[in-house]
């Protein structure tokens, strides 16, 4: 047996041995904050079923693993992206990546979050029981920090560390009396703003064998923070994922197919295991086709999307869309655009 067959028998056993710890026992929940680290960027990504931890060869591999850094074909990458989600609630993100020489690839990275305008209330004595204290906009973003090295041609590591930050806005609580009614209430305005480094580790592995690549990330390393009394950490979770090109294994297609299949595997701190699988088909070197399915999740599931790529001089271009069913709520929209000298 050859070693990269071992490799990949091992990698199996894994994958099975994660499947069947994460399936039993009691099922965590709400035991995580800062969940906007969690929304998924790339409108390629995404239109694969949330796929990007071995498939993304641009800047955007930074959000799903920064092992993907080593694979940029260029010298520089930027990626611009936004996302029409569900409720009002958009956000945008931008990154870019550029070769030091020989030594690796570094990446630099913003997520902004858009949750709108919302209406501020507190309880008060009078025949409402309320009072307004006028709108509010909760803020959150995240900055990161990547870097990557090949150091072969089938293997890379990489790096990202982040600073997170989320604004809650404000509230009014009680530091004296018992309720609203009390003589002796006395109220004050409080601030509900936490800010956390955390860091993300990778790799991937390039059989060089029919498109079969193997990728594993953990993401959002962090210690634990809290608002008031019960601390919480980042959506930390460990990911896997495979692909594979099928056709390449018959005669037609020995040297390659357009076609390429994939499979993930999510397991989160705070939930059940999540898959992924997804898909793409390239035709003619511009047009590419994407579909995928979210498994386990609460809403989302069936993804579609397709994407334009086009070189001009040295650069390469590439304009990405996905839509992603969000169940009961409306579905969202995904947008990128970007460029690779």
């Amino acid at each position: 047996m050859n070693h990269p067959i071992k490799i990949a028998l091992v990698v199996l056993l894994l994958l099975l041995l994660f499947g069947n710890v994460s399936g039993e026992g009691i099922v965590k929940k709400g035991q995580v904050g800062f969940r906007f680290l969690e929304n998924p960027v790339s409108a390629e990504a995404i239109g694969r079923g949330g796929m990007g931890l071995i498939t993304i060869y641009n800047a955007n591999t930074v959000f799903w693993n920064p092992a993907g850094l080593g694979w940029i074909p260029g010298k520089y990458d930027v990626s611009l992206n936004y996302t029409k989600g569900i409720a009002d609630i958009d956000h945008n993100a931008i990154a870019a990546a550029f070769q030091i020489g020989r030594f690796g690839v570094i990446g630099l990275d913003v997520l902004m979050m858009n949750y709108g305008d919302f209406y501020g209330t507190r309880r008060a004595n009078n025949d409402q029981g309320f009072v307004d204290t006028g709108t509010f906009s909760p803020q959150a973003y995240a900055i990161g920090l990547s870097f990557s090295q090949k150091v072969s041609d089938r293997f890379s590591y990489g790096v990202r560390i982040k600073y997170a930050r989320q604004d809650l806005g404000s509230a009014w609580i009680g530091v004296a009396g018992i309720d609203v009614d009390d003589p002796a209430l006395e109220i004050e305005e409080k601030s509900y703003a936490l800010a956390e480094p955390s860091v993300d580790i990778g790799a991937i592995y390039d059989f060089l064998y029919h498109k079969i690549r193997f990728g594993a990330v953990i993401q959002n390393f962090s210690r634990e923070i809290k608002y008031e009394d019960e601390k919480f950490p980042l959506p930390f979770a460990v990911s896997f994922g495979i692909t594979v090109d099928p056709l390449s294994f018959f005669s037609p297609f020995e040297d390659g197919s357009p076609f390429l299949l994939g499979f993930e595997t999510r397991h989160p701190r705070d939930f059940k295991e999540k898959f992924k699988v997804g898909a793409e088909y390239v035709y003619d070197n511009m047009l590419i086709i994407r579909s995928g399915y979210m498994g386990n999740y609460d809403e989302r599931g069936l993804t579609m999307g397709f994407g334009f790529t086009r070189s001009y001089m040295n650069s390469k271009f590439r304009l990405d869309y996905a839509y992603e069913d969000f169940g009961i709520f409306d579905a969202a929209h995904t947008f990128s655009f970007g460029v690779t000298y």
